[in-house]
């Protein structure tokens, strides 16, 4: 690829992430190198077992666990900059065809990070390099940058009906 874009994907339905992992194995299995980062998460995803499956896929989480239902702490906001640092080499290095920055909206909504320094940690990358941002929430300066936009919207849901996260198809 000679030029990378930038993708969003954002809203309040479901899909965001899953949207975000099938891209990166279709990228892998088309010979491409994918970096998938998590911002907040720091649980058991399912999709962590990806890397014995697909060589070319590497997944790395920077979160703590989830706090979206509380305040975030000091660890959680240590955990998140470490994040963006780790991007920042990632994206200049120029080693990976597509990086993925999941929840890197929700983190910018719990303001982790400054908005200036995830536009020029983007912004500053490597040409060719692919970035894919999801999470809710998606500020307006991130879709401004962006090359296309997706929103999620939820029409319906299960979980109204009290049905619990299930492994494999929410975590």
């Amino acid at each position: 690829m000679e030029k990378g874009y930038i993708h969003v994907y954002t809203g309040d339905g479901k899909g965001k992430t899953t949207a975000a992992l099938g891209l990166s194995m279709r990228a892998v299995c088309a010979g491409k190198k994918v970096f998938f980062g998590q911002f907040i998460k720091g649980m058991d995803y399912s999709e962590l077992e990806c890397v014995s499956f697909l060589p070319n896929l590497e997944i790395k989480q920077f979160g703590r666990g989830c706090f979206i239902y509380n305040e975030p702490t000091n660890e959680d906001i240590e955990a998140a900059k470490k994040g963006l640092e780790e991007f920042k080499k990632i994206l200049n290095d120029g080693e990976h065809d597509i990086v993925v920055m999941d929840e890197l909206n929700i983190a910018l909504y719990y303001k982790l990070f400054p908005m200036k320094e995830v536009i020029d940690t983007i912004k500053n990358r490597k040409e060719h390099v692919e970035v894919i941002i999801t999470g809710r929430n998606a500020r307006d300066e991130i879709i401004e940058i962006a090359d296309l936009v997706t929103e999620m919207k939820e029409i319906k849901h299960y979980y109204t009906k009290d049905v619990e996260a299930r492994k494999g198809i929410e975590f």
